[in-house]
């Protein structure tokens, strides 16, 4: 069936791994998203390592589903092209400081009056206003000014990142979701608009219930570890083999039972949620002795069923392939290798699963500057001599 993006064409001009991350989910609902690179650089320039065959293990994911063209923006012709293809597109995205879009002549205003239906869309670390606004970001200061970095860790070891880039994969998202959400009212207006966002902001973002229990408490949320501040236990507790994460226990009397410990259900201070929470070292004191005494597998067996709360294994990134619910989701994808290389890489496949009009399956990374003469000639009716002779002038490669 036609995925949900089907016809819609974003022209990207993102790098690094924010504004690339939000553009992998509209090319995965099926837009056309056609990639602009510099010129002039190697495969090994396209993308941070580790190189694999020639590769760029990080380009491979970051590009997957799209298109690549190269122009170059630096020459007046090169920025023409660009700007005659923002024309002819629905979204253009961009991650780059605050004006260097501008410059090229690719700011919102410069292009709307052209394409007053474009959506344009901007991904930066401080948004395109503010006293930051030009200050360069990275995911680990996004989590750092956003909030995100002061509640990971433990109390004695200092802030620490979240292994998992969120600072810019959130961001990404959130980029998404407001493209989908100016199509909508595209749809009712006819009219595009600015989409303007910030790192920091979408990891405000992510701090919503720290950020209200601060207001209403007047305390400041700390590192916690994997624990929670309203709930025990919770988290991941050693077992004989391996991580049992416990989690939203709802029977207290049971889960005890279950695991052979009644006599926790007879401890005035771990009787109710509150106790637990006041007294969680000396609860995880009295838990972690018990737990390591099965599998994670014999836990899971006892707990899983028994509705007394949630429980998992605490999956590395090797055993997610080997894992029952993954495969049964067709969550990783084997995607080929490009420039008729032999083998392929597994990427994860769209988490969105619509039940009519499904996510596109994952596709290889485009070499590069593959689809130039395509677009041009889709996009822009410009083939043979044309396209010949502004290769031929270094606008693109």
């Amino acid at each position: 069936m036609t995925p949900p993006l089907h016809g819609l064409r974003v022209l990207d001009f993102t790098w690094a791994l924010a504004g690339p991350f939000a553009t992998i989910q509209l090319a995965d609902l099926g837009a056309e998203v056609v990639r602009v690179e510099r010129t002039g650089i190697s495969e090994l320039q396209r993308g941070l390592g580790p190189h694999i065959e020639g590769l760029s293990t990080f380009f491979f994911t970051t590009a997957r589903g799209k298109k690549s063209i190269c122009i170059d923006l630096a020459s007046e012709t090169g920025a023409g092209i660009a700007r005659r293809l923002a024309e002819q597109a629905d979204v253009v995205v961009s991650n780059f400081r605050p004006g260097t879009m501008g410059r090229h002549g690719l700011g919102y205003e410069d292009l709307r009056r052209a394409n007053p239906r474009l959506i344009w869309a901007a991904i930066s670390g401080y948004g395109l206003s503010g006293p930051n606004r030009h200050l360069s970001s990275a995911d680990a200061i996004a989590q750092a000014m956003g909030g995100t970095m002061s509640l990971n860790g433990y109390p004695d070891r200092g802030p620490l990142r979240i292994g998992a880039p969120v600072g810019d994969t959130v961001a990404g998202l959130y980029l998404a979701i407001a493209v989908l959400a100016a199509l909508q009212a595209r749809h009712e207006t006819g009219e595009g608009q600015a989409i303007d966002i910030a790192l920091t902001e979408t990891q405000m973002a992510l701090c919503d219930f720290d950020i209200v229990r601060h207001s209403a408490t007047g305390e400041a949320p700390v590192q916690m570890g994997s624990r929670h501040p309203s709930m025990a236990p919770f988290g991941p507790f050693p077992a004989a083999d391996g991580y049992l994460v416990v989690a939203n226990i709802t029977d207290w009397p049971k889960f005890c039972n279950l695991i052979e410990r009644d006599d926790l259900t007879l401890d005035d201070r771990f009787r109710g949620n509150r106790g637990r929470v006041t007294n969680v070292d000396l609860l995880e004191e009295a838990l972690i002795p018990t737990l390591r005494t099965k599998s994670v597998q014999a836990w899971l067996d006892i707990l899983q069923q028994s509705g007394v709360g949630s429980f998992s294994r605490v999956n590395a990134i090797p055993d997610l392939a080997a894992d029952a619910q993954v495969v049964a989701r067709g969550m990783l994808v084997e995607v080929p290798l490009p420039y008729g290389k032999p083998g392929t890489w597994t990427v994860p496949a769209s988490p969105l699963h619509l039940s009519r009009t499904p996510a596109a399956p994952p596709t290889r990374m485009p070499g590069y500057g593959e689809h130039t003469d395509e677009v041009l000639a889709s996009w822009l009716s410009l083939e043979g001599d044309e396209v010949a002779n502004l290769r031929e002038s270094g606008a693109f490669g």
